[in-house]
């Protein structure tokens, strides 16, 4: 591919990004700005940066990667994380928002822990601060992985040298504007990527024949891609686990820190309708490029090449191959976009975890606003040089670091997330319990049993499920919340019921 189209658009996307970033940066006054963006955000920019943040470069390149190999019985990961997803913006985003703006305003999941739970030992914000920085840096790393691919790919590039281009921009913006940069980033990036999984599938549709046609050759070449069921070689355990990736939703603190930081309750239930939209487009033109690239190489062998080599890389040629350079630069730019939009979202939850819960909690509770504001900068720069130095094997694939990583959060923080807006018996032990347990059992089934081979039962399934006993039952058998718990999660659910949730 011709190299100047895809350097100015790239280029030129860059500097937008990195524009944004500098006006945000004349936007943030305080910590707050820099964390939660003074809580501003507005529908449609709180329903697309909670999407873009989500979508990362798996999206582009591990989920179609992953429909080339298996077939249609990948879909049943999209079905999982649908229904996750919408129960997480029916269910959980408006209680959140109201919750932790009663707990003394907090910006950070391990501050609503802490004052929901009223732990003056600070156990739980030392602990949940723990799990986002671990599993953070392996979820980062999955984004410094793509970068790196997507420029290996695309210029030709060594992965050692890939790497640090690819991160460099999101670094930049991220530790410039915060999270108003990254919010009104990822806007103009969750547009760019709807627009890249609609043209591209058509095209790849239309270069394979047709729908007709593209079935008959998929049918032909492989049979068992086209049953969900994979021939039966599936199974149950197989369907579950795919399905079991819409539990992380309700524990992923990228996600949740946006329906924290939107203005107001009122705007949830237009941001969920923007939202789920988007992402349903997007998963079904994400899974259509990768399911039919079967058909489209099946005509044209002559480029299956690079994707023989990986199978994350098929956008990324099909791309190349369907559209002249100028076109195929903003596709590819698409790419970039959910690989920047994730990335820089996780490095911030990052910063803030270091800068509220380590920093401020324990280090200087004094800090003024411009101290905690550059002392969060400086973490997003730790964080992602931590996160390259794990991406570093040019061997790793990146749904497989997501899908180790969603599985922490979501067994760690999401039975504790749910329990502690809908139940008020829940108490701080209770807490505790669920996060060490939710942990430490994704963990141990991945290394031990899984490893294994004992098991493909994905890990979050035992460890959402160890997380909801442990809350459940010490809470049960310990001392129960205080009055002032009480009250003030009868006051929040009150209010609730007011809204209509």
């Amino acid at each position: 591919m011709t190299a100047t189209p895809l350097l100015i658009t790239f280029g030129l996307y860059l500097l937008v990004m990195v524009g944004i970033g500098v006006w945000a940066w004349w936007r943030t006054r305080s910590f707050d700005d820099y964390i939660l963006g003074g809580r501003s955000l507005g529908s449609v920019v709180t329903a697309l940066s909670a999407g873009a943040s989500d979508m990362s470069g798996w999206l582009l390149m591990g989920l179609p990667g992953a429909l080339y190999i298996g077939g249609a019985s990948e879909a049943w990961i999209a079905i999982g994380l649908v229904i996750g997803a919408w129960a997480n913006w029916k269910y959980v985003a408006g209680p959140l928002r109201v919750y932790t703006e009663r707990t003394r305003n907090a910006l950070t999941l391990p501050d609503y822990f802490t004052h929901r739970f009223e732990d003056h030992a600070k156990l739980l914000r030392v602990f949940s601060a723990t799990v986002i920085l671990v599993f953070f840096a392996i979820y980062c790393a999955s984004g410094i992985v793509a970068g790196a691919r997507l420029f290996e790919s695309v210029f030709g590039l060594p992965y050692a040298e890939a790497i640090w281009w690819g991160a460099a921009a999101t670094i930049l913006y991220t530790l410039i504007g915060g999270f108003l940069a990254v919010s009104w980033t990822d806007t103009v990036q969750a547009t760019l990527m709807i627009f890249a999984l609609i043209l591209v599938p058509v095209m790849v549709v239309i270069g394979s024949g047709g729908i007709d046609a593209s079935l008959a050759l998929i049918g032909e070449a492989s049979p068992a891609k086209l049953d969900p069921f994979n021939g039966g070689a599936l199974g149950f355990v197989g369907i579950v686990s795919l399905l079991a990736w819409g539990l992380g939703y309700v524990g992923q603190p990228h996600i949740l820190a946006r329906f924290m930081a939107a203005d107001s309750l009122k705007t949830i239930p237009m941001a969920r309708r923007i939202g789920m939209t988007w992402m349903v487009l997007c998963l079904g033109g994400a899974m259509a490029v990768g399911f039919f690239a079967n058909a489209y190489f099946a005509v044209h062998p002559e480029h299956l090449g690079p994707v023989a080599a990986n199978s994350e890389r098929v956008f990324i040629q099909l791309s190349t191959v369907l559209f002249n350079p100028w076109v195929a630069g903003v596709l590819l730019s698409a790419i970039l976009a959910a690989i920047m939009s994730t990335l820089s979202c996780q490095l911030l939850v990052c910063s803030s975890a270091l800068t509220e819960d380590f920093y401020k909690g324990f280090v200087r509770p004094q800090a003024g606003q411009g101290e905690l504001v550059w002392f969060g900068r400086a973490m997003v720069a730790a964080v992602a040089l931590l996160a390259i130095w794990i991406a570093r094997d040019p061997d790793s694939k990146v749904l497989g670091l997501v899908a180790y990583a969603w599985a922490g959060f979501g067994a760690a923080f999401g039975p504790v997330v749910i329990l502690s807006l809908f139940w008020g018996r829940m108490t701080r032990n209770g807490a505790l319990a669920g996060m060490v347990a939710g942990a430490a059992t994704v963990i141990l089934w991945k290394e031990l049993i899984v490893a294994g081979g004992h098991s493909s039962l994905y890990e979050i399934v035992p460890g959402f499920i160890a997380a909801a006993i442990a809350i459940v039952v010490v809470s049960r058998f310990g001392s129960g919340p205080s009055e002032a718990m009480r009250e003030r999660h009868d006051g929040v659910r009150a209010t609730l019921r007011a809204e209509g949730y």
